[in-house]
């Protein structure tokens, strides 16, 4: 599956330039010019990266990074600033809002595309191997197998897919909504309460011999695959 990125970023002429070069490179991409349309798509569609432009209109990227920064849903989705700004000080306080990365404009759409992969790599194991690991769960995405603290787990179509879209995206909250559309697809009408029922199933396979549950209920949020619970 390829990845989403998220541009928000004002500059009309920059956001074809990089639109064009991440599709390219087989990225799904959603532009914004606007920092609160922007704030609307991360929560709705749940992007695997941001690509977020310092210098916006009415809200400025740090603000932008700080709110995503406090909600569930986005609060682990990986950033990367964008901007002109080349001060140190500037960029420890992009940092230390909670961007991830940190891009100077101008800057060659090859290396922006370095430090996308970079990131992709490090919180999407998917995306660089047949294999993810979490907390003792191995999931081998070639042979379809799946296996907690070496004992074998037996999961239906679905529960492996929900488990795969969790291992790809660990720690991040997502909404009944969301899973519908990441596991069953979006041509696929299905009630979002049957997300519930698949988590039931899914949380019994995987806590086998007492295992820890690791799936987490975020409150009026969703679920999250996440160990420190």
């Amino acid at each position: 599956m390829s990845a989403h990125i998220l541009l928000i970023e004002d500059d009309q002429n920059l956001t074809e330039l990089v639109r064009y070069n991440l599709e390219q490179e087989g990225f799904r991409v959603t532009c914004e010019a606007d920092g609160e349309e922007g704030l609307i798509s991360a929560s709705d569609e749940n992007p695997d990266l941001i690509l977020l432009d310092w210098m916006l209109p009415n809200l400025s990227g740090i603000e932008i990074c700080r709110r995503l920064r406090r909600e569930n849903t986005t609060k682990n989705i990986p950033i990367i600033m964008l901007t002109a700004r080349s001060e140190e000080t500037d960029r420890i306080r992009g940092l230390e809002t909670g961007a991830d990365d940190y891009i100077t404009k101008p800057f060659s759409p090859k290396e922006l595309i370095a430090r996308i992969n970079a990131i992709l790599r490090r919180i999407r194991p998917a995306l660089s191997g047949e294999t993810l690991e979490y907390a003792g769960i191995v999931m081998d995405t070639a042979s379809h197998k799946v296996s907690r603290d070496g004992t074998a787990l037996h999961l239906g179509p679905t529960e492996y897919r929900m488990l795969k879209h969790f291992m790809e995206n660990p720690g991040r909250v997502f909404s009944r909504e969301q899973l519908l559309d990441s596991v069953w697809g979006n041509d696929i009408y299905v009630e979002s309460r049957t997300v519930d029922v698949h988590i039931r199933r899914l949380r019994k396979a995987l806590n086998i011999d007492q295992s820890p549950n690791i799936i987490r209920t975020v409150r009026s949020a969703g679920y999250a695959l996440d160990k420190d619970i």
